[in-house]
């Protein structure tokens, strides 16, 4: 008896848990909205904390438990990034050839990536203001390294893995560029165009 009543005792945790969980994630996304769409019409110097917590309604001290700073927020895309790359990467069959996976990471990522509304926001602040970029570059390396550590789960060697790390992020990168300039809302036409660059610079002697 007494051992039913610890298991009903302990088994509402796991959804308090996850509900406490969730209120978390809504309240770091609505820091981070508040303060991406403040970045966009304000700018990112000019923007203040005191501005993000009150579009947010929130706290500074709500604010200082999920980032450190408006440099930490901005860069914090990278850290979903990251995420999105290795789900890709793990995503893809087991057999596919290098070329495949490349190829199969790179659209994957770039279409969840842009389906977020903010992304053209986040672009835009951070081709304007040289600290949100930089801010956002910091986190690469880290991205690099973390993808380069799924690639190597599917290829021959640790120098294959670090080489599709590079030309995914490298790819990805000029996709943006090439989706950004265009204004258009799907970025498929744009992962092509950057595909048949490649190919044709590869092939050519």
């Amino acid at each position: 008896m007494r051992s039913n009543a610890g298991w009903d005792d302990a088994a509402p945790e796991t959804p308090k848990l996850s509900l406490q969980a969730r209120k978390q994630d809504l309240v770091r996304e609505a820091i981070w909205a508040a303060a991406i769409d403040l970045f966009a019409e304000k700018g990112f110097e000019e923007t203040t904390l005191d501005d993000i917590v009150a579009a947010a309604g929130t706290s500074r001290r709500t604010f200082f438990r999920y980032f450190e700073s408006k440099r930490d927020l901005i860069a914090q895309p990278m850290v979903s990034y990251g995420a999105a790359l290795t789900a890709a990467i793990e995503s893809c069959p087991v057999r596919s050839s290098a070329a495949k996976l490349f190829r199969h990471v790179v659209l994957d990522v770039a279409q969840r990536t842009v389906s977020d509304p903010r992304m053209r926001k986040v672009m835009a602040i951070a081709a304007k203001y040289p600290a949100a970029r930089e801010a956002q570059l910091s986190r690469v390396a880290e991205v690099h390294d973390r993808i380069a550590d799924a690639f190597a789960q599917r290829s021959k060697d640790e120098l294959t893995a670090h080489v599709l790390a590079s030309l995914t992020l490298s790819a990805l990168s000029l996709t943006y560029r090439v989706w950004f300039s265009q204004g258009k809302k799907e970025i498929a036409s744009a992962v092509q165009k950057v595909f048949a660059e490649l190919s044709k610079s590869i092939c050519e002697d």
